[in-house]
């Protein structure tokens, strides 16, 4: 299971790193804010793939989810990324539940 969380937390980390060019161009007036939430939650995501062995770490990273979907109000896109990884991680939770009972 510790696997599965830090796959996806990796992944998202990977492409929170690379939504940090098209914001830049594209973000808006708030684009530093922006651009600063990414960052965070990417420093965030990487890690929580370590500390995926500790039981806070899934509520750890169910946060970062939700810090995600907060930062759509500085750029849609981050929010898009949030709702994205965020139903990964869902699946994630519900894989979790099932094998461990």
């Amino acid at each position: 299971m510790r696997g599965l969380g830090a796959a996806t937390l990796g992944m998202e980390a990977l492409v929170l790193l690379l939504a940090i060019a098209p914001l830049s161009v594209i973000g808006g007036e708030r684009k530093g804010a922006a651009i600063a939430v990414v960052i965070v939650a990417t420093v965030l995501a990487i890690a929580l793939c370590g500390s995926m062995k500790r039981p806070w770490a899934w509520h750890a990273g169910s946060a970062l989810q939700v810090l995600l979907l907060l930062g759509g109000f500085l750029h849609w896109t981050v929010a898009a990324v949030g709702v994205i990884f965020g139903l990964a991680w869902l699946y994630a939770l519900h894989v979790r539940k099932t094998i461990l009972g």
